[in-house]
């Protein structure tokens, strides 16, 4: 068994690219986070995973992302969301186990909601909905504020390598996908949550709020205590692969 690798082809014209294991389902398909792509470690563990086990799992690159075409500026949380149920409506078929880091929590999410029959189950690693509303903008200092006002773009330092481009677009399309703070999150599928207690991007308690208003009742919340923000140490790649093992039987 081995893992194919293609481009889906957008009708403007974008290509997203995708990697594929073929095997048993439920599908597995990684979600990655802001400014991450398909090559890290835990969608690369996934693989591994799917290949020695001989299970269905699809990885891929959002807009801007890793090998896929765009500019990483010009995204936003509506591309991205329907980057994902591209993926979904036209790579995969039958039920789904959706793995989403950090901002691929809130994708996940979004697209378990637009499609709740397909969805059977989701895994969230460190998962950061509404991040644009109520984690980034408030921590946007006074001369990030005039460089939006004045450029539609601020340079955000990131402790992963280049500044991070954040546009006056995303933030103001980011709250219209909004999910916290309101009505339960119309989920019904059983979710499993991981999140680091020493987190410095996504605090614990905005994971935790994201479980409380979930609509579901088969949710579990495990609290790493000393996990940081990737969880890709040994220890947290084994019990992400226990997580998903346990919701795709």
């Amino acid at each position: 068994m081995n893992e194919i690798q293609g481009f889906l082809d957008r009708p403007d014209g974008a290509r997203l690219a995708w990697r594929k294991v073929e095997g048993a389902g439920p599908t597995v398909v990684w979600l990655g986070g802001f400014k991450s792509d398909m090559a890290g470690t835990k969608a690369q563990a996934l693989a591994d995973w799917a290949l020695a086990a001989g299970r269905a799992y699809v990885r891929f690159d959002y807009f801007g992302h890793g090998e896929s075409s765009g500019e990483f500026r010009d995204g936003t949380i509506t591309r991205w969301r329907e980057d994902a149920i591209a993926v979904l409506d036209e790579l995969t078929v039958g039920p789904l186990v959706l793995v989403g880091s950090s901002m691929g929590g809130w994708i996940s999410c979004l697209a378990a909601i637009a499609m709740p029959q397909r969805v059977k189950a989701m895994l969230l690693i460190a998962p950061a909905p509404d991040f644009t509303e109520k984690l980034m903008a408030p921590e946007i200092p006074p001369q990030g504020r005039a460089d939006l006002e004045r450029d539609g773009v601020w340079l955000r330092p990131s402790e992963y390598g280049e500044p991070y481009p954040i546009t006056r677009q995303l933030l103001e399309d980011g709250a219209r996908w909004s999910i916290l703070g309101g009505e339960p999150i119309p989920i019904a599928a059983p979710v499993r949550i991981l999140q680091g207690g020493e987190d410095p991007d996504v605090p614990w308690r905005h994971a935790l709020e994201l479980a409380q208003t979930l609509k579901g009742q088969d949710v579990v919340f495990t609290l790493i205590k000393d996990g940081d923000h990737r969880l890709s140490r040994p220890q947290d790649l084994a019990r992400m692969i226990a997580a998903v093992e346990e919701l795709s039987a």
